[in-house]
């Protein structure tokens, strides 16, 4: 049985800026709702280091699946020498794959491969994209450029004529929460298909987690028209999911609520808004940058 409550899931991680992805409150609730039948999850640890690490049936893993888990990293100066240190005890013929690692935490585990005496590159897999913030909301308009600037006034206008003042409130973890997963299940194409009843409970599980948030965009009236479910610290807001109803698209509640996500994280005084792991092109549009994720994998 893994220890969730010990004292070294308080480590700083192996890359700065990755949210709750690696501490125990997340991996917890991804653990008790997805560990499968044949998976085992394991801790290698010390007084200065953790590595969390999963079996999935075959290969070894840092715990957090690729699909929900945006960024993984070792905790404390030695989570990327304990990491290490386990793969080389296993057998010969154990595969390994290590995937969605900022660079410093890449760099780290490779250096601790490269002392031991094998050598295991890096590459990347996938981008997350983020948005440093400015000091205020307006700075931030000026800062995406006139098109971009145009189009997020004209669509809040839009929004307005529609629907009224668009609000930005805390949701309800009860009510509010199953009218998020019922937006979810409205959209087209594959994200209608992503809420299935594991991932509802997940997202139920995760409102535990230190920092995470609902947040409800309302018109005018009071009815919900977008939310979004994300997780925010002392220096960042990650944004982890969002829905809205499709019937009000022509007031782009989406693009409302995320305007006011970020005119929220900057009146907060926090550094980043990370949108998170994927390269859709609203993300790009609304100033983000790249942050490169990195896989490294092998066979023992």
């Amino acid at each position: 049985m893994i220890d969730w409550t010990i004292k070294q899931w308080g480590l700083t991680a192996t890359a700065s800026e990755v949210g709750p992805f690696v501490r125990n409150g997340f991996l917890k609730a991804w653990w008790e709702t997805f560990g499968g039948q044949d998976d085992k999850l394991e801790l290698s640890v010390d007084d200065t280091g953790l590595a969390p690490l999963w079996w999935d049936g075959s290969i070894l893993r840092l715990a957090g699946d690729a699909d929900l888990t945006d960024y993984h990293a070792p905790l404390g100066i030695d989570g990327a020498r304990l990491l290490v240190e386990f793969v080389l005890r296993q057998r010969s013929g154990i595969e390994y794959d290590f995937d969605s690692l900022p660079s410093e935490a890449a760099e780290s585990i490779s250096a601790f491969f490269s002392y031991s005496g094998v050598e295991v590159p890096y590459e990347q897999h996938a981008v997350a994209l983020r948005l440093v913030l400015a000091d205020s909301f307006e700075d931030y308009l000026m800062a995406v450029g006139k098109k971009q600037r145009h189009e997020i006034r004209r669509k809040t206008r839009r929004f307005i004529e529609l629907l009224g003042e668009p609000r930005l409130e805390p949701g309800n973890p009860f009510d509010d929460l199953d009218d998020f997963f019922a937006m979810h299940r409205k959209a087209a194409g594959e994200k209608g298909g992503f809420m299935s009843e594991s991932r509802e409970a997940f997202f139920r599980a995760l409102l535990n987690v230190e920092g995470a948030r609902l947040d409800m965009l309302r018109d005018g009236s009071g009815k919900a028209v977008a939310a979004s479910f994300g997780f925010q610290d002392s220096d960042a807001y990650y944004l982890y999911n969002s829905a809205y109803d499709p019937s009000r698209s022509d007031a782009s509640p989406g693009i409302v609520m995320l305007s006011k996500l970020i005119e929220r994280s900057i009146a907060g005084e926090l550094r980043w808004f990370d949108f998170l792991k994927g390269d859709e092109t609203y993300k790009y549009r609304l100033g983000a940058v790249e942050r490169p994720l990195y896989r490294m994998s092998g066979v023992r």
